[in-house]
């Protein structure tokens, strides 16, 4: 899907499905392409990645059909209007807490590239732009998508102000989640169910996308998408490799006699 098709399967309530890449192999691309993905989550939060290296990944996955979403180091201007200089097709902002965090989301994403006091006057609503100006903006910008990261407490509590009129849709980041409640990695727990459940009910009220960045049992991913959940963002190459590696090392481990079951697993 591009950025287009995916905003539709977003606003259409259809079901898309990504995960994580951190492979930076000029071989990854096609063989990422036979897993059926929608998109492509590009993490440069965690991943240590050169901006020539990022940018030829996002060119890559634009050219094969498969929209590149980058998720920005930090909330600012300059991170995510560089990710959508260099080939994202959208942005993803980590811990989203506040409106003026999603104006300047918005202002890198959608306004580009008018800056600076104008700008803000714009967002600020004290100002507003030409029919030509707007005209030319939402050309420039077409389809560019804005995604929250929602990992704690108030930005679940505060979800319909940070919804913001270009917003495209909503991540939970679960491990943060969970920290932030005070139920750390209790992803069955009955208040992380409920947060989750919350996120759901909020964004299929806007019309925006909704995921849930996890690595473990798709089985939960599942239960949510048939909740309401439209994206099925789940695990990452690097997971899926050491889940496969470790896996099948444990049971040559087992059957060799070199460790019980238990002692084996304990480092998977």
């Amino acid at each position: 899907m591009n950025r287009h098709e995916l905003k539709q399967a977003f606003t259409g309530g259809k079901v898309v499905y990504s995960t994580l890449v951190g492979s930076t192999s000029p071989k990854w691309a096609a063989e990422i392409a036979k897993t059926g993905v929608d998109f492509v989550f590009i993490d440069s939060e965690h991943l240590p990645m050169n901006p020539e290296t990022r940018g030829w990944m996002l060119r890559c996955y634009r050219a094969m059909g498969i929209a590149p979403i980058v998720r920005i180091a930090a909330c600012t201007y300059q991170e995510a209007f560089h990710a959508i200089e260099h080939g994202a097709e959208g942005v993803i902002a980590p811990y989203v807490e506040t409106v003026e965090e999603v104006k300047t989301l918005l202002a890198a994403v959608k306004y580009r590239p008018l800056k600076g006091e104008r700008l803000r006057a714009v967002l600020d609503g004290r100002e507003q732009l030409s029919f030509e100006e707007q005209a030319y903006l939402d050309k420039y910008n077409d389809g560019y998508l804005v995604l929250l990261n929602i990992e704690s407490r108030v930005a679940v509590d505060n979800l319909e102000q940070l919804l913001l009129p270009g917003v495209d849709g909503v991540f939970i980041g679960p491990h943060d989640l969970s920290i932030n409640l005070g139920i750390p990695e209790q992803y069955d727990h009955p208040l992380f169910e409920q947060y989750v459940a919350r996120v759901i009910e909020v964004c299929k009220a806007r019309g925006v996308g909704m995921g849930n960045h996890s690595s473990w049992d798709i089985s939960a991913q599942i239960r949510w998408a048939q909740q309401g959940m439209g994206i099925i963002l789940w695990n990452s190459d690097i997971g899926c490799f050491v889940g496969g590696i470790s896996g099948a090392f444990a049971q040559a481990k087992q059957a060799l006699g070199q460790g019980t079951a238990e002692q084996i697993n304990v480092h998977i």
